[in-house]
C-alpha cells in the first residue's frame, strides 16, 4: 500500500473555486496540494465559458462580413475555415493553461494530476495520470468536484454518439445540418454560432418557450431573432427516438401537438442540462452526503456533513455560473479568516451570449409573479437607446421591475447589444439599495447602454396608493 502523504489543504479539482483556495491557502504557508484528473482551471478556460465565447466572437466576425454592406463595406464571397476558428480558440485555451500552471508554481501548491477517491474520512488515493497510485490526507478538504453534460435516456440517443458543448466547440469541419436538443443557455448560444458559421439548425426544446426560466417576452423575442437567421426551433417537442451516428448522419423522432415528424441531420448537439460529477468517487467512505439531486449537501457556510470539509460550485448546487464558483470561494476563505459570510440572499446576475445579449439581474416578472410579490414596471426598445441606434443595433428591449410602494429595484432585464453592461450598472446600484431615482437623475456617458436607463426610468408608473391604517 502507498504511504500516505499527509498536507494541510487538499484540494479535489482545480476549478474556478478550487484553484483560488488552492492559491490562497499556499500562498498563506499551508502545505497545500490539489488534484485534477484533467482540466487544469477548470471547465471554464478549458471547454465552457471563455472557449464558448471565443467562438461566438468569431460567429459574430462572420455575420458582420456577410452584413458587410448594411455597413457601407463591399465583402467578396464570405465562408467559415472552422480549421482557423478552432486553432484561433485552442490559442487561447493554451495560453489560459499555461498561465494556471505558472500560477500554481509560484505558490508552491502542489498540483497533482490524476483521479481522486475516497477511501475513508479526509483521505483520497489518486489514479495517477502518468501511472501509479498516491494515497493523500488532508487536515482540511475542499472539493470542487464541478458538472458535466447530461446524455437523456432517450433510445437510440447515447449510441449515435451525439456532441455535448465539448465536442461541439473542437469541430474543425462545418457540419452540414446540427440538430440541437435542449432551448437553455448553451443550446441557443451554439445554435446561433454554427447557423453563422453557415450550418443548417434545428433546435428542439420540450418546453413551450425556449429560454424556459426567461419571461414569455423575452422567449418570443428570442425566437424572432433565430427565425429570421434561419434557425428552425420546435416547441413543446418530446425526442421519441435518435438514429445513425451523429457526425454523419442522423435521424430524429420527435412528437407535438401536430403529430409526429422527422427530422435528419448531419449532426447531433446535446445541451439539455448538467449534472454533478459527485457518482464513483467515494464519498460516502468520508460521510459526505447527498441531496436528492446528486448533488453534495451543504449549509450556508458551504461545510459539508463531513467535518473539516467544504464544497463549492457546481456540485455543491451553487447556480452553475464561473462567477458564483469565485464567490463561493470568498464565503470559504473570509468565513476561514474569521468572517461571517454566506450563501444566502446573493443577488446573482445571469447573462446569455447569444446575439444580442440576454442579461438579467434580480427578479423578473415571472418569478415575482409566482412569488406573488406586486411591482410595477418600466420597458422600453433598444431603438430607443442612442447606442443601439449608432451602432445599427436596435433588436430588442429593456425592462425594470419596481417595487408597487416604493422606489426599490426589484431587477432588470436587457435584451439587446452590449446587454451585459447595462446590467453591471443596475446590479451596482442595487448592491448599495439605492432606489431608481439615483439612476434615472445620473449623467452616464453618451453614447453608452447605459444611458438607456435614463428615458427607460423617466416614465416609472406611480406607486400603488397606500392603504389607509
Amino acid at each position: 500500500m502507498p504511504e500516505r502523504e499527509h498536507y494541510e489543504i487538499l484540494v479535489i479539482g482545480s476549478g474556478e473555486a478550487g484553484k483560488h483556495l488552492t492559491w490562497n491557502m499556499a500562498q498563506a504557508g499551508h502545505r497545500t496540494a490539489v488534484v485534477e484528473r484533467k482540466y487544469i482551471g477548470g471547465s471554464c478556460p478549458n471547454i465552457a465559458c471563455l472557449p464558448s465565447k471565443n467562438v461566438i466572437r468569431s460567429a459574430k466576425a462572420n455575420w458582420y462580413a456577410q452584413h458587410g454592406a448594411e455597413y457601407g463595406i463591399e465583402t467578396g464571397h464570405v465562408s467559415t475555415n472552422m480549421k482557423g476558428v478552432l486553432n484561433r480558440k485552442r490559442k487561447m485555451v493554451e495560453g489560459e493553461v499555461q498561465g494556471h500552471l505558472a500560477r500554481f508554481k509560484a505558490t508552491g501548491a502542489d498540483l497533482i494530476r490524476g483521479e481522486a477517491r475516497f477511501v475513508a474520512p479526509k483521505t483520497v488515493e489518486v489514479r495517477l495520470n502518468e501511472g501509479g497510485q498516491r494515497t493523500l490526507v488532508g487536515d482540511r478538504l475542499f472539493l470542487d468536484l464541478g458538472s458535466r453534460a447530461v446524455i437523456p435516456d432517450i433510445p437510440g440517443l447515447a449510441a449515435a454518439k451525439p456532441m455535448t458543448h465539448v465536442e461541439a466547440l473542437d469541430l474543425d469541419r462545418l457540419p452540414e445540418h446540427v440538430i440541437v436538443l435542449g432551448g437553455g443557455y448553451v443550446g441557443l448560444e451554439l445554435a446561433q454560432a454554427l447557423r453563422r458559421f453557415g450550418s443548417a439548425v434545428t433546435l428542439i426544446e420540450r418546453s413551450r418557450q425556449i429560454a424556459s426560466a426567461e419571461d414569455p417576452d423575452v422567449a418570443q423575442a428570442l425566437l424572432e431573432n433565430f427565425t429570421s437567421e434561419g434557425i428552425e426551433v420546435l416547441l413543446d417537442a418530446r425526442v421519441l427516438g435518435v438514429e445513425g451516428i451523429s457526425g454523419q448522419n442522423v435521424l430524429i423522432r420527435v412528437e407535438n401537438n401536430r403529430g409526429e415528424k422527422a427530422i435528419e441531420g448531419s449532426d447531433l448537439l446535446v445541451a439539455t442540462g448538467r449534472t454533478p460529477n459527485t457518482q464513483g468517487i467515494g464519498l460516502e467512505a468520508a460521510g459526505i452526503e447527498l441531496d436528492a439531486r446528486g448533488y453534495i449537501k451543504v449549509n450556508e457556510r458551504l461545510e459539508t456533513t463531513a467535518e473539516d470539509v467544504w464544497a463549492a460550485g457546481d456540485c455543491a448546487g451553487s447556480p452553475q455560473f464561473t462567477h458564483v464558483a469565485f464567490d463561493d470561494f470568498r464565503v470559504i476563505r473570509d468565513n476561514l479568516n474569521g468572517g461571517s459570510r454566506t450563501t444566502r440572499d446573493r443577488l446573482i446576475p445571469f447573462c446569455m451570449f447569444t446575439d444580442p445579449e440576454l442579461a438579467r439581474v434580480g427578479l423578473n416578472e415571472t418569478e415575482a409573479k409566482k412569488r406573488g410579490i406586486a411591482y410595477r414596471l418600466a420597458k422600453m426598445p433598444m431603438a430607443a437607446v442612442l447606442r443601439a441606434v449608432a451602432t445599427g443595433e436596435t433588436r430588442g428591449f429593456i425592462k425594470m421591475l419596481l417595487a408597487a410602494e416604493s422606489d426599490a429595484m426589484l431587477g432588470f432585464t436587457a435584451f439587446g447589444a452590449e446587454a451585459s453592461e447595462m446590467v453591471a450598472a443596475v446590479q451596482t446600484a442595487m448592491l448599495g439599495g439605492l432606489p431608481y431615482t439615483v439612476l434615472r437623475d445620473a449623467i452616464f456617458t453618451h453614447p453608452t447602454p447605459a444611458e438607456g436607463l435614463g428615458p427607460l426610468l423617466a416614465n416609472v408608473p406611480a406607486r400603488a396608493m397606500q392603504q389607509p391604517a
